[in-house]
């Protein structure tokens, strides 16, 4: 049972509001993210609502990483869905949630694009996850955890 990708959902909370709130910080952050998960950036679009939020999508070779962010709530919307080996999408993830200086991310990472022997194909669930309090600490490379 091969997948053919693999896409994390995750929950940012008690981010930075004044970053969650900065189209061109926003738009570095998931660049940087896309950069740092070996992905190949093909292009992306980014828009800020009045009077909060900012949404929108890096697209990669291998997929997406796409974000809606509340600022007044200190809270983000992450989708990062990669295909193919190279590429690193918790690399991506946790390099998201320490750059919006994050308390707590909830993560669901599903496997999608399974088929059955008829060709019918679904997605499985193969994870969650839930890191509080010091998600620097947990993340795989420290130089990740900062945004120039």
């Amino acid at each position: 049972m091969n997948a053919l990708g693999n896409h994390i959902l995750a929950e940012i909370s008690s981010c930075n509001s004044d970053t969650l709130s900065n189209l061109n910080k926003v738009r570095e952050i998931m660049t940087q993210a896309a950069i740092y998960a070996n992905a190949e950036i093909r292009e992306s679009v980014f828009h800020k609502f009045y009077p909060h939020g900012v949404s929108g999508v890096v697209v990669i070779a291998e997929s997406h990483l796409a974000i809606h962010t509340w600022p007044e709530l200190g809270y983000a919307a992450i989708d990062i869905y990669t295909c193919g080996d190279h590429t690193k999408p918790w690399v991506a993830c946790e390099f998201i949630a320490n750059a919006f200086e994050s308390n707590c991310i909830k993560t669901t990472e599903v496997e999608r694009g399974i088929a059955d022997n008829n060709g019918i194909y679904s997605h499985k669930v193969i994870s969650k996850k839930v890191t509080s309090n010091g998600v620097k600490a947990n993340a795989q490379n420290k130089e990740l955890a900062m945004v120039s």
